[in-house]
């Protein structure tokens, strides 16, 4: 059975220390998305250590359709934005950003220096994390004559629907968020209702 339910945290971590060598390492994970705020999130975090020498990073996006993206930021391939993901599937996480600061201290790690270095770092800062399983949904819109209104707003109450918007006028319109594995059922029975209409809504 497809899974509904996704890992993610829900507040930005403060930020975690890694020193190897005299090179300093500050990592940050925060809650995301989609790319834009991964984009000004970066920006951010560029601006506060605007001295450093590289500002590596992995995210992912997505519940059903996952998207991830990894950085390395000018240290050798692999070395940095891989073992930073590599930390996000450990923890089984999504719509996440990592962040990995690093100031150089003179002294070369090398790449297996730098590996451990970035994963460290990634873990680190998400076992700061406040990490929760959320549940996947989906949102229905439901149209309908304000005179079904009692009919819709039983079945609402009975399967104990959340209601995300409503607009209770003579063209009544409900925006409904139905767990994933509940939602073909909840679909059908809206949709043999008489004068009753219901359609996924659109991103």
């Amino acid at each position: 059975m497809e899974k509904d339910t996704y890992r993610t945290i829900n507040a930005p971590t403060p930020e975690v220390i890694y020193k190897e060598k005299n090179s300093k390492f500050i990592g940050y994970a925060f809650p995301v998305e989609n790319e834009n705020q991964v984009k000004e999130l970066l920006e951010q975090v560029k601006k506060e250590h605007n001295t450093a020498r590289h500002w590596c990073y992995a995210f992912q996006v997505g519940t059903s359709d996952v998207y991830h993206r990894t950085n390395d930021d000018g240290e050798p391939s692999n070395t940095a934005g891989a073992p930073i993901y590599g930390q996000i599937q450990s923890f089984d996480l999504t719509n996440i950003l990592v962040i990995v600061v690093r100031y150089f201290g003179g002294v070369k790690l090398g790449v297996g220096g730098l590996i451990v270095a970035y994963r460290e770092t990634a873990k680190m800062a998400l076992e700061e994390a406040d990490i929760e399983e959320k549940t996947i949904n989906k949102h229905y819109i439901i149209k309908f004559d304000y005179k079904n209104m009692n009919r819709v707003m039983r079945v609402i109450k009975e399967k104990n629907i959340d209601v995300v918007n409503q607009k209770l006028e003579l063209d009544c319109e409900i925006e409904i968020s139905v767990r994933k594995k509940n939602a073909e059922t909840i679909f059908d029975i809206f949709d043999t209702m008489y004068e009753i209409k219901i359609k996924e809504k659109e991103n």
